[in-house]
């Protein structure tokens, strides 16, 4: 039988990776697949990490499952992250948490519950979106829509298109929003357009979902929950996945979670049962470490001030980075305005070349650059810039 399969299609993101690490050029740089690196172009582990693995190894007693849906601590720590401690959502158990291996497992696992649960439910992304949330949705058998989102003439929000596109969206639909550095344009309402779009979705009826990739590296931890919170308001349900993967450097541990929050404690409780059948015959029960990790962290005040100052300085690197290679590209002589790098939030932006223009790069330059044209800011440093935006202003020129 398998004989009869033909090699399939690289993945758009993870192939560039693959094909990154086979190129001998000793100038090689990595824009495309999404992993934060420092000024010294690693990925590093965390201070916080590092110590509360220690604290974990010491006392770590057993290797037995979790439940289905994890460790209540944990749960309670993401809504916590999420909502604040003080939000009528925590205090009133309307919300549930399951952790799921990394935030792409709490999109499936959303997936599967829209599918089976809510019938008819198609699910709305952005135009454009990261390049995996149609596959997931789709691989579940659901239906997927495009509302307008990004205007790459004018590198800004397509917002009155967007909200009129919204009003019409089915009050048994989903419409999945980016809660921060939008990945891939890296451009985000402002908090007045997230109450906006938060009175279309208690007018229309739509179950809003949240993908949450990034909390911490916009704006700031709280800031960068500010859309999210806009719609959380009292009896309003919502959907939240959430991934450790970037603020917290834990990319291979894999932890994410899906946050159900329904109108009451009752309805929560009844649909954290229908999440733990869909698990179940999914993965079964999730991962430790990681989640743990997560925990004590988030949960102990000296560890967590730790953790905040180590998000502040990747946010402001990854800042850094977005006005150095603004500054760095027009002294190069390139008459481009490429100002709006400035503008946008997070580790992506959508760079405004060609795909013609990314494969010049890849070939004559090891630049690798998903074709689309986004970059990851989080992958300049002060030593590549130089070569970067020569050959940058080099490919501009024709």
């Amino acid at each position: 039988m398998f004989e009869k399969l033909d090699m399939a299609p690289a993945d758009p993101i993870l192939g560039l990776t693959e094909a990154f690490k086979k190129d001998p050029n000793p100038q090689k740089v990595n824009l495309g697949v999404g992993v934060y690196k420092s000024a010294d172009n690693k990925t590093p582990i965390l201070e916080s990490v590092k110590r509360a693995e220690e604290r974990l190894l010491k006392a770590e007693s057993t290797k037995s499952y979790l439940p289905i849906s994890g460790s209540p601590e944990y749960g309670m720590a993401v809504r916590r992250l999420l909502f604040g401690c003080d939000h009528e959502i925590l205090s009133s158990g309307r919300a549930v948490t399951a952790h799921t291996p990394g935030g792409t497992g709490a999109l499936r696992v959303a997936a599967d519950f829209i599918k089976t649960r809510l019938s008819g439910a198609r699910v709305w992304i952005s135009d454009p979106t990261w390049a995996n949330h149609a596959g997931v949705f789709e691989a579940a058998g659901l239906e997927t829509l495009a509302y307008p989102y990004y205007d790459a003439e004018n590198k800004c929000l397509k917002f009155d298109a967007m909200t009129e596109a919204l009003r019409r969206v089915s009050a048994s639909d989903v419409v999945l929003f980016h809660a921060c550095c939008h990945n891939p344009s890296g451009m985000d309402p402002d908090p007045g357009q997230w109450v906006t779009l938060a009175d279309i979705a208690g007018q229309v009826g739509f179950l809003p979902f949240f993908d949450f990739a990034y909390q911490g590296l916009g704006d700031g931890i709280d800031e960068d929950a500010a859309g999210l919170r806009a719609f959380s308001r009292p009896g309003a349900e919502l959907l939240v996945a959430s991934s450790f993967s970037k603020n917290f450097g834990l990319y291979n541990e894999r932890v994410g979670a899906l946050t159900l929050v329904a109108a009451n404690a009752d309805a929560a409780r009844k649909s954290l049962s229908h999440l733990e059948k869909v698990i179940r015959v999914n993965y079964s029960n999730p991962p430790t470490h990681g989640a743990s990790i997560v925990t004590t962290v988030l949960n102990d005040p000296e560890l967590g001030r730790v953790w905040e100052g180590e998000v502040q300085e990747m946010r402001d690197r990854i800042n850094g980075m977005r006005q150095l290679f603004v500054d760095t590209l027009k002294n190069k002589g390139v008459d481009r305005d490429f100002s709006f790098l400035t503008r946008q939030r997070g580790m992506f932006s959508f760079s405004g070349l060609t795909k013609d223009q990314v494969g010049r790069l890849r070939d004559q330059y090891a630049i690798y650059v998903v074709g689309s044209g986004r970059i990851n800011v989080a992958g300049m440093t002060t030593d590549n810039m130089d070569y970067l935006c020569g050959a940058i202003a080099d490919v501009l020129a024709g």
